[in-house]
Order: structure tokens, then sequence, then C-alpha cells
């Protein structure tokens, strides 16, 4: 094949993949209902929710998001943290603070047994103590709105959701490291499609970490954080075991309602995205290289050729990066994101496929990964994921 016939080839892929995947991304860009526009009725009794919410090494964020809890306007709430086997000030940040506010239980974690990655265990601890008709299961760096909580449950009451998780709104410096964020949500958005995790008949589902709300009665019935004990990517699994257990769930706009900072800088962001990009493949060699090639020659080389190409060719390149930045812009506008930010896609996507191969390599290489100070071995995390 001469290299134009090749230019030809892989132009129409791209552009066969991009055109009707932004066309149809476009017409998604409402597709979730905004946390922040559900309406409360004020004199309606609402039921008791158990806030649970692991914390390992949290100093840098964690007064902040305790107070916001600690502020939120819900009639009936107790919150349990988890401080598990941190070596920082979260101890003494969470004494302090306990000591303050009796609604505040810290439960302590020496030791992680066999079997368990840490935050899915230090949940299954702290549910322990939970006594709320719902649990919310968040993470030590959300900061949330005052009524954000009262929100998210008069919607679940209302539509009869058993769980409801909703999407944050972050806070991290600079445009690329936001505009990097906003590329690992579509790319979610294009393989999940969480919108459609309300359809009962639909087999999508979505769980986030930042936000999981689930009946209690619901998780008992689910077995807890047991079957996802070894899931590094623990949030989107319970969201997955919710689903195919017939309960009822829904995704939503969270902006302006919880926010994180997620990370500080690029080094940071990838550190945290190596524990679950393989897990996200299932630890499968073959789906990390073809998905790999599929960023590097459909999302990342039309780019380019736009550029050193002419004729067709370049006319299917043109019209790909279009669509790509249009569908970009149109589902993550409701976020925050700018149209213009989807001018820097081929950095941030071909550094998301960067962190997916090196994140395999290195698990390989290692025989397992690390996570927050701890290594799990490959092999078990492996038996895990197939036996899920």
């Amino acid at each position: 094949m001469d290299m134009h016939a090749f230019h030809v080839t892989l132009a129409l892929v791209a552009a066969g993949f991009w055109v009707p995947a932004g066309i149809w991304l476009m017409s998604k860009r409402h597709a979730f209902t905004v946390l922040a526009s559900v309406s409360v009725d004020t004199e309606s009794s609402l039921p008791a929710v158990s806030i649970v919410i692991p914390a390992r090494n949290e100093e840098r964020n964690l007064e902040q998001a305790l107070d916001s809890v600690l502020a939120l306007d819900y009639p009936d709430i107790e919150i349990v943290v988890v401080n598990d086997r941190s070596t920082d000030r979260t101890g003494a940040i969470l004494e302090t603070m306990a000591d303050r506010n009796p609604r505040l239980t810290v439960v302590t974690i020496d030791d992680l047994p066999d079997g368990w990655i840490g935050k899915p265990h230090a949940l299954h601890v702290g549910v322990q103590q939970a006594r709320g008709e719902f649990i919310l299961f968040t993470d030590a760096d959300i900061v949330f709105h005052p009524s954000a909580l009262r929100k998210a449950v008069a919607h679940a009451e209302a539509n009869g959701f058993d769980h409801v998780t909703l999407i944050p709104e972050g806070t991290m410096p600079g445009v690329f490291l936001r505009t990097l964020s906003a590329t690992f949500g579509l790319f979610l958005f294009i393989v999940f499609r969480p919108w459609k995790a309300r359809d009962p008949r639909s087999r999508r589902y979505m769980g986030i970490g930042a936000f999981n709300l689930i009946r209690t009665s619901v998780y008992r019935v689910l077995g807890g954080h047991e079957p996802v004990a070894l899931r590094p990517d623990d949030d989107l699994k319970f969201g997955k075991l919710v689903k195919e257990h017939g309960y009822s769930q829904d995704v939503l706009n969270g902006r302006g309602m919880i926010g994180v900072e997620w990370y500080r800088s690029v080094g940071e962001l990838m550190d945290g995205l190596m524990k679950n990009m393989f897990a996200g493949m299932e630890y499968r060699v073959s789906l990390v290289i073809a998905s790999a090639l599929a960023s590097l020659f459909m999302h990342v080389w039309p780019w380019f050729g736009v550029w050193v190409t002419d004729g067709w060719p370049q006319a299917c390149y043109a019209v790909t990066v279009v669509m790509m930045v249009g569908s970009f812009g149109a589902v993550m506008a409701p976020f925050g994101v700018k149209f213009w930010q989807g001018l820097l896609l081929p950095l941030t996507i071909g550094l998301l496929a960067y962190i997916q191969c090196r994140a395999a390599v290195l698990a390989l290489w290692r025989g397992g990964i690390v996570w927050r100070g701890t290594f799990y071995e490959l092999r078990q995390l492996k038996a895990e994921s197939k036996s899920g």
C-alpha cells in the first residue's frame, strides 16, 4: 500500500469513527440531570444518611473537606471517617475535629488484611458503624455545597433510585490539567454511556468515588464491598454490581454542588491514574495495545494529517478534527469546559495513552501495582478480575 492509499484508508477510518460519534455525543450534551436544579421540599422528611469517608494521608485537603461535610444542611446525618494507616497528620487532624464535633466518628485501621485493597477495606470497616437508611461513600478531598446531600437524597426518593452517583466539578489548577481531566471524562462517556444508567432496560452503569449514595438495604444485599475487595476501580465496579443485580441507578452532573481538586500537577495525575488504567483494561495486554493504537491513529494523527496531506485525506482529517473539538466542547460544556480547550486534545489524548501503556508495562515488570504506598500482586488482582 502506497502512502496516499494509506492516508486515504486511515482518514476514512478516523472520520468514520468521529463523524457519527461526534453527532451522537453532541446530542447527549444535556443528557445528565443537573443536581443544582433539583428542587427540594423543605417541609418533607428525609431518611437518615450515614456518610463514610476513607482517609489515607489526606492532610492537604482533609480539614476543608470535612468542614464542608459538617456544614451540610441535611437534618439527620452521621459521619464516619476511617483513618486508613495514615503516616502524615491525618490522624491528628481527625482527632482534633472529632473533639469539636460529636457527629464525627473516627475509626482507625492499623493493618490491611489479605484479600483487600486499602480503600474498599476502609469503606467496609467504616460502614460497620453506619445506621442510616442511606449510605454516602465519598472521598476525603471532596468539598460539598451545603444543599448537595439534601438534593441528592430528594432526587433518589422522588424517583425511586437505589443508587445515585455524581460527576464532581474539577477545580484543578491550570488549563492543561483541566483539559486532561475533561478528556478522560469524554472517553469515559464514550465507553460507558453513563446517562443510560437510569434506564432499567440498559446494562450501562456508573459509580464515582466522589459521591456514591446507596440505600443501605441494597448495599447489604449486594454483599457490601467484599465483591470489589481487590478492585482498584472499586467505585466503578460497585456501580456495575448495582445494575447487574437489577437495582435502579442514576448519574447526575454535580457542578456547583461538589468539587474536587483531584490533582495539582501532571505528575500527580500520572501517578494517580497509574493504579487503575490497567485494571480498566481488565489487565489484558491486547486491549492496552489496541487502545493505544486507536488513540494514536484515530485521535492524535488526524491533527498532523491535516498539515501533511492534501485532497480527500486532508478533507477527512479536517472533518475528524472538527468533530473531535465539537463533540468535546458540546459534551463537556455543562461541566464548565470551554470549546477552545479542545485544541489541546492531541496532547491530552496522547498523554492518556502513554499513561495507560506505562501502567501496563510497570504492572507487568513489578508483578503488581503500588497504590498509596501498598503493593498488590498482579496475580491476585487478575484472579479477582476474572471472577468478577
